[in-house]
């Protein structure tokens, strides 16, 4: 039996997957927030070792070369690169260079913009090996990947974050971390457009949880005012960013609210898929294919573009049991997979 393990190090988890003839039987996500230091990705690989086990060789692709920790994106893919080597030892690591393909850690700082944030390049290009034509969307926990893929293969207009910024295919807003000032600077409340505090108050998980679709697992981190995670304590952070407390309006009205700040963000979303929509001119039954915390979400998408909807669990080999699984950690699966027989 071949056993590789894929690996996403990013700046807030650690994702991996773990192939066994090619079928994805095993996929998990650890919390590994990179401003605290190397240390807690570390400790976040030897938590999803001893779930995942051994493995006759590892794969390796990141987005967290540009955390608060280094200085630089060099930097940052050196010291990634060497802590996963030192973490996977004595076992066989190759990383992903995206374009260049799987290359050996000593060549990792010669391929510095191919290596950097090319998680998403992984998961297009499995979805490339089996549909011709589609708009793959991956919502995490952070940012979202609108990739389009045309003739068989990615036809992003980006590749680094900057280039993907500007191409709208690559969108800063998530599931979970994103900080509700980020994702609108007024919004509907009382029967005003009320301003938004400027302050870490609540993020999009206290969206998901009021409203009760928060994915089971998805949010690994503290919440901003370190409280607990409630949906009693989700709406007294809510009601910070509007300026109230809690009770100062009933449930429905920060229901409402909550509500209001969901469709905001898929807004946002959207106006990245019509972005990449206007320049890679897909046919008008190629489908949008899900992944992420947030797969849900692209369905909605979908249905907005009056696309047909397909998830990325469907196109690969993976075990009942590790399907979610595996959609959340979409690029470590899809490496997994692309590195089996290689």
């Amino acid at each position: 039996m071949s056993i590789t393990i894929g690996w996403d190090i990013g700046g807030a988890h650690l994702k991996a997957a773990r192939s066994e003839n090619g079928r994805i039987v095993d996929a998990v996500q650890v919390a590994s927030p990179l401003r605290l230091g190397l240390d807690a990705v570390t400790d976040a690989f030897a938590r999803a070792q001893a779930r995942l086990g051994a493995a006759d060789r590892h794969v390796v692709t990141m987005t967290g070369e540009l955390a608060d920790t280094v200085v630089s994106r060099q930097e940052g893919v050196e010291q990634l690169c060497a802590l996963a080597v030192r973490a996977l030892a004595p076992a066989a690591v190759s990383f992903y260079a995206g374009r260049a393909g799987l290359i050996a850690p000593e060549a990792a700082s010669r391929h510095v913009e191919d290596v950097a944030s090319a998680n998403w390049y992984a998961s297009a290009s499995l979805v490339a090996k089996a549909r011709p034509a589609a708009l793959f969307i991956d919502i995490g926990s952070t940012t979202t990947d609108i990739v389009p893929v045309a003739g068989g293969a990615v036809a992003a207009r980006g590749y680094t974050d900057a280039q993907r910024l500007r191409a709208g295919e690559l969108v800063y807003t998530g599931l979970v971390r994103s900080f509700l000032m980020a994702v609108a600077d007024r919004a509907p409340f009382a029967g005003t457009w009320t301003p938004l505090i400027n302050e870490n108050f609540a993020n999009m998980a206290d969206v998901y949880r009021i409203l009760g679709t928060l994915p089971p697992g998805a949010d690994q981190m503290v919440t901003a005012d370190g409280r607990e995670k409630t949906v009693a304590a989700s709406i007294a952070r809510l009601a910070r960013m509007v300026g109230h407390d809690a009770g100062e309006a009933d449930a429905a009205a920060w229901t409402a609210l909550a509500r209001w700040f969901v469709e905001a963000q898929l807004r946002t979303i959207l106006d990245g898929v019509h972005l990449v929509l206007s320049a890679a001119r897909l046919p008008d039954d190629a489908p949008v294919l899900g992944a992420g915390i947030g797969a849900e979400h692209v369905r909605r998408v979908a249905q907005r573009l009056g696309r047909p909807h397909r998830a990325f669990e469907d196109l690969i080999d993976v075990a009942p049991q590790a399907r979610a699984a595996a959609s959340c950690c979409a690029p470590a699966a899809a490496l997994a997979i692309l590195a089996h027989g290689q």
